[in-house]
């Protein structure tokens, strides 16, 4: 995957064989994990995790994560920190995940499909960026080009569509509780998908 700086992607991969990857206690970690793992790369718009695959809506601030300096066991502020590429990081944390879902179910091999996806549709071929932004940061969902509105009402549907509720806020693991009021949800940044999706 190659990533664009300052654009906002529609990232989902689902279980190999489409296979359930999800498990009520680990799956209420999964999201918050992720956000803590890319916090330095990107910011979550909203997300939903379904039985066998996941769907995030981010926005890219950097296209390379910053190493948790905890975990590198390097204590010099002098040396440089090691950065790796959002792709990479991603890659990383779904094997994460992999392991510790293995050694709870007692299994072996994939959880997810080999390649994670990811989709823009934030500029396409019949919009000029130029004509609509007011600085170098700004790029926002116009009514002629309005996929981010779509991919997150999509996002938010995908339970409704499975059958597994009749209203997207009464599935608990996704943002749709959180951007309804009905939970103090910190993980996605409300404010920056309101501004960029135009729902104010």
């Amino acid at each position: 995957m190659n990533f664009e700086q300052n654009l906002v992607y529609h990232i989902f991969n689902q279980g190999n064989n489409q296979q359930k990857i999800f498990s009520t206690g680990i799956t209420i970690c999964f999201p918050r994990q992720n956000a803590q793992a890319h916090a330095t790369s990107c910011r979550f718009l909203c997300y939903c995790l379904m039985p066998n695959h996941f769907h995030w809506l981010v926005r890219v601030h950097s296209i390379l994560t910053q190493l948790d300096t905890n975990t590198t066991n390097n204590s010099n502020p002098c040396t440089p920190p090691q950065l790796r590429s959002l792709t990479e990081s991603i890659a990383i944390m779904l094997r994460s995940y992999t392991r510790a879902i293995n050694i709870q179910e007692q299994r072996s091999g994939s959880l997810f499909r080999p390649h994670t996806k990811f989709k823009t549709g934030w500029i396409d071929e019949f919009i000029t960026v130029d004509k609509y932004r007011k600085g170098p940061n700004d790029f926002r969902a116009f009514p002629d080009n309005n996929y981010g509105w779509e991919c997150f009402r999509y996002i938010h549907e995908n339970p409704i569509k499975a059958g597994l509720c009749l209203l997207a806020e009464d599935w608990e693991f996704s943002s749709a509780r959180d951007f309804a009021d009905l939970r103090a949800g910190t993980l996605c940044n409300q404010s920056l998908a309101k501004t960029l999706l135009n729902l104010l």
